[in-house]
């Protein structure tokens, strides 16, 4: 217990220096915790370092749990559903491409399996903490490109949940297909449906009964005991306990008491994740940094070229222009917390070298010190681009930045078309299992007999692959191809140019998934390496694309499957009518909402909307102001701010950037002798020569001339007789008055 104490005390005295350091240096505090990590190490030997290394790491494994609670409370399914597709298409592009790039990365370096795998999930997860910080920092956190990004890291944030637990089933040496996948689909359904029942139901109807009866001490301790509750369930169902605690954080955040737990767990969070980061710095060897200076600087330049490449054209893929799409994945080429949070899963499982750790530390340490400068590298490499790029190519890509605002008929058409693919690619997965399944238990042992090859008949193999492959091949067709030419794809393909490259995306996802399942048929009968697997994929379903006599088969197929299971539903389809909805208009601006915060100390507060003029001066309209629990929309000019107050504004970026920076900088000056303004309690004895005597209190100017007020008169009583405003001073009066220092000096020299 005591090796306890004196190592909490180590930690939070030199992260406390080192923080205020950083804070002084206007650097992330993430990067202050692990340097005051590898301060309080054993491989720094000029200072004391920390003694019970296990006592710690415990702490900070609960500091994980606060910090993914902390982020399930700021995830909601309503704003996920508000994102729309477009940073969907961000973020799964994002992460696959960078976890793909940082596999091949590893393998060049000759890594181990695992080491590879988990490296890929370590440089595909960007920071929220250090974005958020380095927008708030710049002064862009309103601007257009940043809340893309910011939804995009949302996203990112539970990939990174799935990640991890698909991470710790691979580093379990369980097999992801067969009967281990079917366990881990079913653990994974029941913490779901768990999920949603609790969610929706159980919580908010225990915090609405029992509302009467939370206070602050008791929500936080409630709060916090349904967080490890469900981190037990969770490792109880064969995840990590830090899934449990995100999904019952994004259950809370669905309650009315979310924002006022964020408020209370604030604190707690802060403390333990600052233990958790200080125990990555601990981990920061010198000698691996030294020897492991290759990897370091090949992996850095991996995340910010591949960032701002694959990142930017992800962005693109959701229909972004190339200059927004630019500024999104510069401002994006960083790995922070939970490239700590997968490392340390790696250790904790035993799966992954000691050596990587403080690597991937070391890499995210400079890619937050660049992330500004990525930030601000955008735009010149976005106008050095624009002038080499063709004409025409360049006009196609910036075209895709104008403002489309979606119809209901175009969001209706999204919506069916989307429910059509899904439908289709569920029901053609299922035919091809179950061609694929007899192929494998009856054809293939049945082909080894009759040639005699026994189960390494190179023949039967690949006589039963190639049968497989033609019998799932309409299927998979139909997959890829059903609904490309359907009245809803043509109809969004045609109406803004906007929504091209997500219907694009729709293909390609289905071709991967097409890809799957003949990578699945020749990894199972063949031993070929996996990168000419995949390309055999490929390549096989690119002619399944091209075969006509293929197209005449699968619609064959699909007429006659439509004809037995869905003739009454297609017909109601194919016959329904959608009432004509006119609704919006296009608008010849950028503009979009932002929400900012009234100081406490800002010159505005007190002053009405009329007297600010704030439309005249910035070109924006004030839509909301929030107070509280009230919500003042379409507030009038009589609109008085007060400290605290969100405004909810309508403006382009230069508008709300203008606006944002007249709220930050109009402030109270500082008094700078604060000291000073100090209230005393002074008695003064009213002489002959007093300037008060024989003039009543409300014209004696005790409060006018002087700055000082008048508590009452000593008249030999215990308490103080008030002052009636008509009594008149006279000589020998005892008056207590209070005042600043000054103020009474100048009252006792009058």
């Amino acid at each position: 217990m005591e090796h306890l104490i004196l190592d909490l005390t180590l930690i939070l005295v030199v992260a406390g220096v080192v923080t205020l350091v950083f804070k002084r240096l206007k650097q992330p505090l993430v990067l202050g915790y692990i340097v005051a990590g590898f301060l309080v190490s054993p491989h720094m030997p000029y200072i004391a370092s920390v003694v019970d290394k296990e006592n710690i790491q415990t702490w900070a494994d609960i500091g994980v749990l606060f910090l993914l609670f902390a982020l399930g409370l700021d995830f909601s399914f309503k704003k996920i559903l508000k994102m729309g597709l477009a940073p969907v298409i961000a973020a799964v592009s994002t992460v696959f491409s960078m976890m793909a790039l940082g596999i091949l990365v590893g393998k060049a370096f000759g890594w181990s399996h695992m080491n590879c795998v988990f490296l890929g999930g370590m440089l595909a997860m960007s920071s929220t903490t250090i974005i958020y910080k380095a927008f708030d920092d710049m002064g862009l956190r309103q601007q257009h490109f940043a809340s893309l990004v910011m939804s995009v890291l949302i996203l990112e944030d539970v990939l990174a949940i799935v990640m991890m637990v698909m991470l710790s089933t691979i580093a379990g040496g369980k097999s992801l297909g067969g009967s281990e996948l079917l366990m881990s689909i079913l653990r994974l359904g029941f913490i779901l449906i768990l999920w949603f029942v609790v969610g929706i139901f159980l919580i908010p109807l225990f915090l609405r009964k029992t509302r009467r009866l939370m206070t602050d001490e008791t929500l936080v301790i409630v709060s916090l005991g349904l967080c490890f509750l469900m981190a037990v369930i969770a490792t109880r169902a064969g995840f990590s306990s830090a899934f449990g605690a995100f999904v019952m954080g994004s259950i809370l955040a669905e309650t009315i008491e979310a924002d006022k737990i964020i408020r209370l767990v604030e604190p707690v969070k802060n403390l333990f994740g600052a233990v958790f980061f200080v125990s990555v710095g601990m981990l920061v060897d010198p000698q691996i940094l030294l020897s492991q200076w290759l990897p370091i600087v090949v992996l850095t330049l991996t995340i910010l070229i591949g960032q701002a490449v694959f990142g930017s054209t992800s962005y693109m893929l959701s229909g972004q222009p190339l200059k927004t799409a630019m500024r999104c994945g510069f401002s994006m080429a960083q790995i922070g917390e939970f490239a700590f949070i997968i490392a340390s899963l790696g250790l904790t499982l035993g799966v992954i070298s000691d050596f990587l750790y403080p690597v991937v530390v070391a890499v995210s340490v400079v890619t937050t010190f660049l992330t500004p400068y990525m930030i601000r590298a955008a735009e010149p490499c976005y106008n050095r681009l624009s002038k080499r790029l063709p004409k025409r190519w360049l006009r196609r890509l910036n075209h895709l930045g104008e403002m489309h605002h979606s119809t209901q008929a175009e969001r209706s058409n999204w919506r069916k078309l989307l429910t059509q693919m899904g439908v289709n690619v569920v029901v053609y997965s299922i035919l091809s299992t179950a061609v694929i399944a007899p192929m494998f238990t009856i054809a293939l042992p049945f082909f080894r007999r009759l040639l005699s090859g026994g189960a390494d008949s190179w023949y039967a193999n690949a006589i039963t692959g190639v049968l497989t492959i033609l019998f799932i091949a309409p299927f998979l067709r139909a997959m890829v191809m059903k609904k490309n030419h359907s009245n809803e794809f043509r109809a969004l393909w045609t109406e803004s140019r906007l929504n091209r490259l997500p219907l694009i995306f729709t293909v390609l996802v289905r071709v991967f998934i097409a890809a799957n399942f003949v990578f699945y048929v020749v990894n199972y009968l063949s031993h070929f390496k996996s990168a000419i697997i995949l390309v055999v994929a490929l390549v096989a379903v690119v002619l399944m694309i091209m075969s006509r006599s293929l197209k005449r088969r699968s619609i064959r197929l699909e007429r006659l499957f439509v004809q037995n299971l869905r003739s009454r539903e297609i017909e109601a389809q194919v016959h329904g009518r959608k009432k004509p909805l006119f609704e919006g208009h296009l608008l010849d601006r950028d503009i979009h909402i932002g929400e900012f915060t009234v100081p406490e100390d800002s010159l505005w507060a007190g002053r009405s909307l009329a007297e600010l003029n704030i439309g005249h001066r910035f070109g924006i309209h004030v839509s909301s102001v929030l107070r509280g629990i009230q919500r003042l929309n379409i507030p009038t000019g009589d609109t008085v701010l007060f400290p605290g107050d969100r405004i909810q504004t309508i403006g382009n970026d230069d508008q709300l950037q203008q606006f944002a920076t007249a709220l930050r900088e109009e402030l109270v000056p500082e008094d700078a002798e604060i000291e000073k303004r100090e209230m005393h309690l002074q008695k003064i004895v009213l002489s002959a020569t007093s300037p008060f005597i024989g003039r009543k209190l409300k014209e004696s100017g005790f409060r006018e001339d002087y700055g000082c007020m008048v508590v009452g008169v000593e008249e030999g009583q215990e308490q103080l007789t008030l002052v009636d405003p008509e009594r008149q001073f006279e000589q020998g009066d005892i008056v207590w008055v209070v005042g600043e220092e000054a103020d009474l000096k100048r009252l006792l020299d009058a």
